[in-house]
């Protein structure tokens, strides 16, 4: 799959361009448009719970899409005003995004929440992070724009939980509350900071995403 953008930064819409037979899934209800011939189907995207694994396994509701022998593409737009990312996964290393912050994948991502390494980051309870792993690009959707903040070998920042959009899976990071005695949300990032350690290259959004859609 490949990715092409238009409108952005303040109005983002991806076209997803498909080789014959390729998959790709989108949030539900951020299609725009399909060349013609492509399937469109309702698919359940595999989180790390329930009791399947992969695309069409349990976890969270998506829109589905098959190109046809041809090929084809689709325009997906987020449902908020914002700037759009794309990272390549590379099969090799993943990336911890903002829950639900994904707009479009390859089928060939897999979303895991029982990521390892955020369990010890988030504990037992689902959070405001989720993992993408496998190959192909991963489409991010911001609230509001994007800043990319790039960390040299030892350096140190603080950034307020509800303002990040993810990170590479092998970066050091530490999760800590804003005010002890306030209210805090794993779900939803309020009220907790995170502490990142360079080297690292973070992307930020500069509008708080108040809820976690599920």
């Amino acid at each position: 799959m490949q990715v092409v953008t238009r409108h952005t930064p303040g109005y983002g819409v991806a076209r997803l361009v498909l080789g014959g037979g390729e998959q790709a899934l989108a949030e539900v209800g951020t299609m725009m448009a399909t060349s013609f011939g492509v399937a469109v189907e309702s698919r359940r995207v595999a989180t790390g719970r329930g009791p399947g694994r992969g695309l069409r396994g349990g976890g969270t509701q998506a829109t589905g899409f098959t190109a046809p022998p041809p090929g084809g593409w689709v325009d997906v737009a987020p449902n908020q005003a914002g700037d759009l990312y794309i990272v390549e996964l590379d099969g090799r290393s993943g990336w911890c995004v903002r829950a639900r912050s994904w707009l479009a994948v390859a089928g060939t991502v897999v979303f895991d929440r029982d990521w390892p390494g955020l369990r010890s980051l988030l504990g037992s309870d689902e959070g405001f992070l989720t993992h993408a792993g496998g190959h192909g690009p991963l489409v991010l959707s911001c609230h509001g724009s994007l800043d990319v903040v790039n960390l040299k070998a030892g350096e140190v920042i603080t950034l307020n939980a509800g303002h990040v959009l993810g990170y590479r899976d092998d970066t050091r990071v530490r999760l800590r509350a804003l005010d002890q005695l306030g209210e805090q949300s794993v779900r939803t990032g309020a009220g907790l900071l995170l502490d990142v350690v360079g080297p690292a290259r973070v992307l930020t959004q500069t509008r708080v995403a108040r809820t976690v859609r599920t």
